[in-house]
């Protein structure tokens, strides 16, 4: 479903991940709220879900086009990717963690660290450069192609995964679609 902004446009990748990281924030602050391990290890899985979906589509469509349009666009991607493999790891870390064990929630602080730094970053930073290099009509079709590919992303953690373009449009929808499988397959919750 396409997300429109308050005039009822279609909304731009700007809005759509700015509004991706609002809802992984919020994510984060309930596991760290609830007192019930379940609730805890559900919600854990949907922020998983979520960041993966997020990380992939900005590695597909959102980089590629950092790097042509924006100075020193290439090094501030290299450090976008380095960050997300500091996340997938924490994720990965978290997959295997029983919710009751106090370093569960130890990831959990860590995880929601990471996210705030990244978000904060691609906030403050890149996208004012985005909507200042790129025209308003590029930034909305990419927002389009970002929630495409945000359907098709594997919803699990892979660390040892490329974050490259050409990975994800030809290997990732497969495992997304195996991802999404085992999901459905262990009842888990990924929206």
């Amino acid at each position: 479903m396409t997300q429109h902004n308050a005039s009822g446009s279609a909304a731009d990748v700007v809005d759509i991940l700015t509004t991706d990281h609002k809802e992984m924030m919020e994510l984060a602050g309930q596991i760290k709220r609830s007192s019930n391990i379940e609730e805890r290890r559900d919600t854990t899985e949907t922020l998983i879900a979520e960041v993966m979906r997020h990380a992939v589509a900005e590695e597909m469509y959102v980089y590629p086009v950092i790097e042509k349009s924006i100075p020193n666009g290439t090094e501030e991607v290299e450090h976008d990717k380095q960050e997300h493999d500091e996340i997938v790891q924490v994720m990965k870390q978290l997959e295997d963690c029983n919710a009751a064990d106090p370093l569960f929630m130890e990831r959990v602080e860590k995880l929601e660290g990471l996210l705030s730094h990244h978000a904060d970053d691609e906030e403050s930073e890149q996208f004012p450069k985005m909507r200042k290099h790129i025209s308003g009509e590029q930034l909305t079709e990419l927002g389009k192609k970002v929630e495409e590919a945000k359907k098709m992303a594997p919803t699990r953690p892979h660390p040892s995964a490329p974050h490259s373009e050409l990975f994800h449009k030809s290997v990732g929808a497969g495992v997304g679609m195996v991802d999404r499988l085992r999901d459905k397959l262990n009842g888990r919750q990924t929206n």
